[in-house]
C-alpha cells in the first residue's frame, strides 16, 4: 500500500510521460509486485515478452522502485525478473521451434513482395550471427521477444539460447532494476530516455521496411519490363 502512495504521487508530476496507459500498466504492475511479492514482478516480465506491448521499460524500473519501498529485496527483483524474462523467451523459443523451417518457409511465401531467397539468406545470416542476436537482442527494444522465435525456427542448441539469454536479459534487467531503486519516486526519469532510444529503434525498423519495399517494387518493375522486351522477341 505504501508503494502504491507512493506511486500515484510520483505520477503526479506532470510529465509527457505521466498519466493515461503509463499509470494504468504502472498501477497494475505494483498491484502484482504487492500482491505475490518479487514473483511478480517475474510475471509481469514474463507477460512483457508474450505481448511486447507490455513495456519492460516501464515495468523493470518500478521493480526496483517497489524494492526500495521494501516490499522485497533488490536481488529478488533482480532474480525473479531473469527468471521472468528467460521464462516468456523459452515459451517463444519453442513456437518457433514448433513452426520449423519449412513451415516458416512456406508462410513466408505467401508474404507480398517476399521471396524465398530472402527467407534463405536471413536463415543463413542467423546460422553465423544468431548467438550474437540472441544475446544484444535481448537489450534492444522490440527485438527483446522477437529474436527467440528464429532461435526455435533454426533449432538453436536450447542450453546455449538459454544461457545466452540469461546473461543478455540480466545485464538489460540490471540497468533498469538498479536504476528504480535508486531513483525511488522519480523512476520514471528511466521511462523517459528509454523512450528516446525505443524510438530510434522503431524510426530505425521503419527506414530499413521502407527501403525493403522500394527495393522489391523496383525488382518487380525491372522484371516485369524485362518480360515485356523479351515477349514479342520471342
Amino acid at each position: 500500500m505504501k508503494t502504491m502512495i507512493a506511486l500515484q504521487t510520483a505520477l503526479q508530476d506532470p510529465t509527457p510521460s505521466s498519466g493515461g496507459l503509463l499509470s494504468d500498466i504502472a498501477d497494475w504492475a505494483v498491484n502484482l509486485m504487492e500482491t505475490i511479492g518479487a514473483p511478480g514482478a517475474g510475471l509481469a516480465i514474463a507477460l512483457e515478452n508474450l505481448f511486447p506491448p507490455l513495456p519492460s521499460e516501464v515495468i523493470l524500473p518500478l521493480a526496483g522502485f517497489t524494492a526500495s519501498r521494501g516490499s522485497f529485496t533488490l536481488v529478488e527483483a533482480l532474480f525473479w525478473t531473469t527468471l521472468g524474462s528467460l521464462v516468456g523467451a523459452v515459451a517463444l523459443y519453442w513456437i518457433g521451434r514448433a513452426l520449423g523451417r519449412e513451415r516458416t518457409r512456406r508462410l513466408f511465401a505467401k508474404v507480398p513482395l517476399m521471396d524465398l531467397n530472402d527467407v534463405d539468406r536471413v536463415e543463413a545470416w542467423f546460422d553465423r550471427h544468431g548467438a550474437k542476436a540472441v544475446f544484444f537482442g535481448r537489450m534492444v527494444p522490440l527485438f527483446r521477444s522477437l529474436v527467440s522465435i528464429p532461435a526455435g525456427v533454426t533449432a538453436m542448441p536450447q542450453w546455449k539460447f538459454i544461457g545466452l539469454t540469461t546473461a543478455g536479459s540480466l545485464i538489460w534487467n540490471s540497468i533498469f532494476v538498479v536504476a528504480g531503486f535508486y531513483l525511488g519516486e522519480n523512476w520514471h526519469i528511466v521511462e523517459e530516455y528509454a523512450g528516446i532510444f525505443q524510438k530510434v529503434v522503431i524510426a530505425a525498423v521503419v527506414l530499413y521496411l521502407l527501403y525493403f519495399v522500394v527495393s522489391k517494387v523496383r525488382k518487380v518493375r525491372r522484371a516485369r519490363a524485362e518480360d515485356a522486351v523479351d515477349g514479342p522477341a520471342a
